[in-house]
């Protein structure tokens, strides 16, 4: 799955950026990102949402335990990969039909947060359990919201394009070519909302997220880490 987003969106990440100045490398446009994710899956779906995202994604080479699904209810678009372990206690939770799969469950669970604000977002996404990753973008807010599992079971990464876009995507090797050093996997246990404005830890959501430099053999350019005495680390 891939997202883009550009920067009247969300800002790109100072620890992102500044990973690229480090290292220098090729880097591609937001547009021509897309374009290769689509290329390279002739069944992929793509959503253009107004000039500044797009949303893509394929069911193929899919994993049987983690399958990827798209919906859009209530102008509030989800990308969703993996499987909730506890999807049936949910839906009861919030109303849901049991038809209702994980995608659906989440749009349901973002509109909790948004409408019942100061409701706090670790809270809801420290509901979820199973293994997962997911990027919402309400389009009547101009809001995204992103996170994983807290084992990063689904890997999610995210970098920066040549053009400023912010990228997320479960495939590493399609945001190197796209982002260069300006890359780093997402950190496990941990949500990035434009309406919080800065990416926080749900398992430990007091604890302070810092950046390390990544060694210039590794893909990344940085590495999100949790701190605290329960550190949770980007190390996949």
């Amino acid at each position: 799955m891939l997202g883009v987003f550009s920067s009247s969106i969300v800002s790109p990440p100072d620890e992102l950026v500044a990973a690229g100045s480090r290292t220098p490398s090729p880097k591609v446009t937001a547009a021509k990102l897309v374009a290769r994710f689509l290329e390279a899956n002739s069944s992929a779906v793509s959503v253009q949402i107004g000039d500044d995202v797009q949303l893509a994604y394929t069911h193929h080479n899919q994993s049987a335990l983690r399958p990827r699904s798209f919906a859009v209810k209530d102008e509030i678009f989800c990308l969703f990969e993996g499987a909730l372990d506890n999807l049936g206690s949910l839906k009861q939770q919030y109303g849901l039909a049991k038809s209702a799969n994980e995608v659906l469950l989440v749009i349901e669970a973002y509109k909790t947060l948004r409408d019942r604000a100061p409701y706090p977002p670790n809270h809801v996404v420290g509901h979820l359990e199973g293994n997962f990753a997911f990027i919402v973008f309400d389009k009547s807010t101009s809001t995204l919201f992103v996170a994983t599992d807290q084992y990063a079971k689904v890997p999610l990464y995210w970098g920066i394009t040549a053009d400023g876009y912010v990228a997320f995507a479960d495939d590493a090797d399609l945001l190197k070519g796209a982002c260069g050093k300006s890359l780093a996997s997402f950190p496990e246990g941990c949500f990035f909302s434009t309406a919080v404005g800065e990416l926080r830890s749900y398992e430990n959501p007091k604890n302070k997220i810092t950046a390390v430099p990544a060694k210039e053999e590794e893909i990344w350019g940085a590495k999100f880490m949790v701190e605290g005495p329960s550190i949770v680390a980007a190390t996949k």
